[in-house]
């Protein structure tokens, strides 16, 4: 049986070019990302045996390694081959693959210019994000207490650990209180994303309409999914949204790699219903990644 923790697990981890027994991947308590936050990763999905999007992922992961300040010393071929070796080496067909790079321990202190860019990708099966009941029938939103920064302040559009610590805490909150995610709003209080995917609101007029990503990340699966709406003939609206448009909203729903296009019931104290254009976008983004009915990848 496998061990439900990640550190103590049989398989294999790409690591500064070689694959390496799973519990061996390790890296020095002084690494400079562990105490600066100079890492960025991605979180890429395995269906049926292939990776969703992997070039625009990997390419990301190089866009937000440079809005950091350092180079990746790989081609995206190269870790694009890295991301399939890897899920080839433990066995995934449906799954979750996360590449990340760091600074390592060369340098400790703010200035980090001699610190060894290192890079490892590990692959393990991957479960729905949200339980399937909650999935189905909506999931709570809790408005959180903290907001995303304001562009300036900090390298909003890098998928960049440091971001995250934020995201981490209000998830956390929520969950305390019985909610699956918590609703970020932006450095000014707009509706801005969840933890760890963005928003989309169904107005009454039947236009689909999602914030402006100017202060976290226009999401590959975000991308995907206005595509999708588009082709049905959904009119997609990005501008600026305030909390109080959300009671006025028909369908309320939130994608990412990991969320896919996931309903939600709830944000506070306001309820919203399943609707046609949240299920519609849900069974079209499945058939494009190559699920069935039953949430499983078919068979390429």
């Amino acid at each position: 049986m496998a061990s439900s923790t990640f550190h103590d697990r049989d398989g294999y981890i790409w690591y500064d070019g070689e694959m390496v027994d799973w519990r061996d991947a390790k890296l020095h308590v002084l690494s400079h990302a562990l105490h600066y936050a100079s890492s960025v990763f991605e979180g890429d999905r395995v269906y049926g045996g292939n990776i969703f999007k992997l070039t625009e992922h990997t390419e990301r992961l190089f866009n937000s390694a440079r809005i950091l300040g350092f180079e990746i010393p790989y081609t995206v071929a190269e870790i694009d081959a890295a991301c399939i070796e890897t899920c080839k080496a433990n066995n995934i067909v449906d799954g979750y693959v996360r590449p990340v790079a760091w600074r390592g321990s060369e340098m400790m202190g703010v200035s980090a210019q001699e610190t060894k860019i290192h890079v490892a990708i590990a692959a393990w099966p991957w479960p729905s994000y949200f339980s399937p009941e909650a999935r189905m029938k909506g999931i709570r939103l809790k408005t959180a207490s903290w907001r995303r920064p304001a562009p300036d302040t900090a390298p909003v559009h890098a998928k960049a650990a440091g971001l995250y610590m934020i995201c981490t805490i209000s998830k956390h909150a929520a969950e305390a209180e019985g909610y699956e995610d918590a609703l970020m709003l932006d450095w000014q209080g707009r509706v801005a994303e969840c933890t760890g995917a963005n928003i989309f609101l169904v107005m009454k007029d039947g236009k689909i309409h999602t914030p402006t990503p100017d202060c976290f990340l226009d999401g590959i699966t975000r991308r995907t999914v206005i595509e999708l709406a588009q082709k049905r003939g959904y009119e997609v609206v990005e501008r600026r949204i305030m909390p109080d448009e959300l009671p006025l909203a028909q369908e309320i729903f939130v994608t990412g790699t990991a969320a896919e296009v996931t309903p939600v019931g709830a944000i506070d104290n306001y309820t919203f219903t399943v609707g046609d254009v949240t299920k519609t976008l849900m069974e079209d983004y499945d058939a494009l990644v190559g699920k069935n009915s039953a949430g499983k990848a078919s068979a390429a």
